[in-house]
């Protein structure tokens, strides 16, 4: 597990595990809403973005979180080595993003740029979850299908499947430790 890119709608806690991820692995995580957008939510010139995500991929280590644009995203999931697909239930993203949106009055939601607009931000999360859910999460199903003859592939579908990712890469980072 050298490069990482962890994916799926939004709202299913990708920045949280990424995070989490990064600390046990020690390789270096990457939000690209932190890359995309500056603080207060006004996005960056798409070609900076697009040559910063360049820079990344040419790296011999990472973890990035989050979506970017459908260009960035496919180069993305053909560099990595490792997938982490999360893939919940509809009703969780769409929970976890209302908690998001409440909680968010009071701590910057996780992997944000500095003050990111909340109400707008969380107002686009919701009209993102359902169009994700019907056209881009297939596709991304499709692409792990095909991915894990050559690829490293996590499909993460439920809140137990997290917790148990953690206890996985856990073992596997203290197995490699003892080596």
């Amino acid at each position: 597990m050298k490069k990482v890119a962890v994916f799926g709608n939004t709202g299913g806690g990708k920045s949280t595990l990424s995070k989490r991820l990064s600390q046990i692995t020690g390789l270096p995580l990457h939000v690209l809403d932190n890359i995309q957008y500056q603080s207060g939510g006004t996005e960056v010139p798409h070609e900076d973005y697009k040559r910063a995500h360049k820079q990344i991929l040419v790296t011999d280590q990472w973890i990035i979180d989050g979506f970017g644009c459908m260009e960035t995203l496919w180069q993305r999931l053909d560099e990595a080595d490792t997938l982490i697909f999360v893939d919940l239930p509809l009703y969780v993203h769409f929970w976890w993003v209302t908690k998001r949106f409440i909680t968010g009055y009071f701590q910057p939601p996780e992997g944000w740029p500095e003050n990111s607009p909340i109400l707008k931000s969380s107002l686009t999360s919701y009209r993102v979850l359902w169009l994700c859910h019907k056209y881009l999460t297939p596709k991304y199903r499709e692409y792990i299908k095909q991915a894990q003859s050559t690829k490293v592939v996590y499909h993460i579908r439920s809140t137990k499947e997290i917790s148990q990712f953690f206890k996985s890469i856990e073992q596997e980072v203290n197995f490699k430790g003892e080596e």
